[in-house]
């Protein structure tokens, strides 16, 4: 199985963005360019403020959508 990733990024406005990925460091790197999502193409640069390895795609996608939920005050908990 290949291992994936649950990730926040801080957008230059202070908003988080969640996504998941193979590979977070070369994701931001798209975010940065532009190409990654709406939400973050409006809003460049971003930065890697959290990272967590999830076990396949499905369990990254579920921690995904969980982390969306949150509030902003629960994903900072998760990195500060």
């Amino acid at each position: 199985m290949t291992k994936c990733f649950c990730y926040i990024v801080e957008c230059a406005d202070g908003t988080y963005y969640t996504g998941w990925a193979l590979d977070p460091e070369k994701r931001v790197q798209v975010h940065n360019k532009g190409r990654g999502a709406k939400y973050t193409k409006m809003r460049l640069p971003v930065k890697l403020v959290y990272v967590e390895e999830q076990s396949d795609r499905v369990s990254a996608m579920k921690r995904e959508r969980a982390i969306k939920k949150m509030t902003r005050k629960g994903k900072q908990k998760l990195f500060m």
